[in-house]
């Protein structure tokens, strides 16, 4: 868990059972007494109050001496509100039938802020090279095929899309990574005049992406934007874009 000195002034009471669960999810291995309380910044004695708080609510588990877990209601209550969440089931048929057709990983996210985040993914049926993307995952909007489209709708100018992004310049995580507000905004403009947005290996090395805008019901707003995620060698971008 990233916590800024800031944010550690201020973790007292419900702030600190708060950080103990983040940082137990974090460590699907489990973590010690000692380890969380330096994680959090905070004594052994309050964290250990933390964790009864979410022993007693089955949020968190103690496996075996001194190791800490969290609870099984806790992945109860997260599975059940995913499979049951609207937009999840409305788009998850799309995204099968975008992976049959490919071949490849199909994906369903939204924008929060600068960053986009996956809310349902599903792999193709066979093929032994599978993306290590999941649900409830980030990636900075930027360099993502579903961030500028995403980017696309919500920013009419470059000023307003410097207030969604920042002035940049941007982490350039691969070569072909977009790393100024400049050339961001050229690539968002032309996705809003073609109507869908392209990754080409940007975010990650050796995939690209093609991502079109959601729109969840007759008079709704685009909500969210699903892609096909496809591994260059067996699936160049031109090919993805021939096929839409």
């Amino acid at each position: 868990m990233s916590t800024t000195s800031e944010n550690r002034d201020r973790l007292v009471g419900s702030d600190r059972v708060l950080a103990v669960l983040i940082e137990l999810a974090e460590r699907p291995e489990g973590a010690t007494l000692e380890q969380l309380a330096a994680a959090v910044d905070s004594p052994k004695s309050t964290v250990h109050r933390a964790l009864t708080s979410l022993r007693r609510a089955h949020l968190a588990a103690q496996l075996g001496r001194g190791t800490y877990v969290i609870g099984d209601e806790f992945l109860r209550l997260a599975f059940e509100n995913h499979a049951q969440r609207p937009d999840r089931l409305a788009v998850e048929p799309i995204l099968r039938r975008l992976a049959e057709r490919f071949g490849e990983t199909a994906h369903y996210a939204v924008r929060d802020g600068a960053e986009v985040v996956y809310r349902a993914k599903v792999d193709p049926s066979s093929g032994s090279v599978r993306l290590t993307s999941a649900v409830g995952g980030r990636n900075p909007a930027y360099r993502t095929a579903v961030g500028k489209l995403l980017l696309s709708e919500a920013a009419k100018d470059a000023s307003a899309l410097a207030a969604l992004v920042g002035e940049g310049p941007f982490e350039q995580t691969t070569p072909h990574t977009i790393t100024t507000l400049d050339a961001l905004w050229a690539d968002v403009v032309r996705t809003r005049e073609r109507g869908y947005a392209v990754d080409d290996q940007e975010n990650e090395l050796g995939v690209n992406c093609l991502a079109v805008p959601v729109r969840l019901g007759p008079d709704a707003g685009v909500t969210g934007a699903v892609s096909v995620s496809a591994l260059a060698f067996r699936l160049p971008l031109a090919g993805v874009v021939g096929r839409v």
